[in-house]
């Protein structure tokens, strides 16, 4: 695909970019949550490298999608069929990675609530820093598809969907060490970020399966839980 940045001339380009760029910051949402959840189990000096770097390969893949764009919408190509559903590369894709969402969001749950602290101490010190990039990067590829067909719909040059994820990105590191912080201090907004994350995993199954899910009340029901979890946590605040 030619890329060719004399489009940006042409006020509609700029239009296109900002709006591209606020809807790659909001789809990109669950992959900081998933990033700033997963790198807990990593020592505390190594948890903001690990999510520097998670969400560095989230922008290369972006990167290297776009610029196969060809090969990305072949991946709508029927591979098989089963019980009169046609499956694609796109479906099994979102299929695997809801499933693989789910299972590591559904264990997270369960060693914060049955495990002991001396448990999880032993448990952060036996996390190697590579297997929790690569359980970023499987999940990077899969958050990358609602990425790049948002762009694909949006924009029609490559190179603005390019220059939208490169900011999309870059925005979402400056914000990545809050976001971390703030799970790490409240083991409640921990144990709400996993449930969302199911939430996703469910709604990629259902997309993998054909089934249109509105997004959008996914994001206003976390919103909603979001804003009383945190009126809850002022409220205790204040009373002690």
């Amino acid at each position: 695909m030619d890329i060719n940045f004399e489009v940006f001339a042409h006020p509609a380009a700029w239009v296109s970019l900002i709006t591209l760029t606020f809807l790659e910051i909001v789809l990109g949402i669950d992959n900081i949550i998933f990033i700033s959840l997963i790198t807990q189990s990593l020592p505390e000096e190594q948890q903001q490298k690990a999510r520097q770097i998670g969400l560095t390969l989230a922008l290369v893949l972006r990167i290297v999608m776009l610029l196969f764009i060809g090969w990305i919408m072949g991946l709508t190509t029927p591979l098989f069929t089963m019980f009169d559903h046609h499956f694609t590369g796109r479906n099994l894709i979102l299929l695997l990675g809801g499933i693989f969402l789910i299972y590591k969001s559904t264990t997270e749950i369960h060693h914060k609530v049955a495990d002991k602290e001396e448990d999880k101490t032993k448990s952060i010190k036996k996390a190697a820093f590579f297997s929790i990039l690569i359980q970023i990067a499987l999940l990077d590829l899969v958050f990358s598809f609602d990425s790049i067909l948002t762009a694909i719909g949006l924009a029609k040059d490559v190179s603005i969907m390019i220059v939208a994820v490169t900011i999309s990105i870059l925005i979402m590191m400056a914000f990545t060490s809050s976001v971390g912080r703030l799970i790490n201090k409240y083991p409640t907004l921990q144990i709400l970020a996993l449930s969302f994350l199911i939430m996703i995993g469910v709604t990629l199954i259902m997309e993998g399966l054909d089934f249109e899910i509105d997004k959008k009340i996914v994001y206003v029901s976390v919103l909603f839980s979001l804003t009383v979890e945190l009126l809850n946590i002022r409220f205790r605040s204040r009373q002690q």
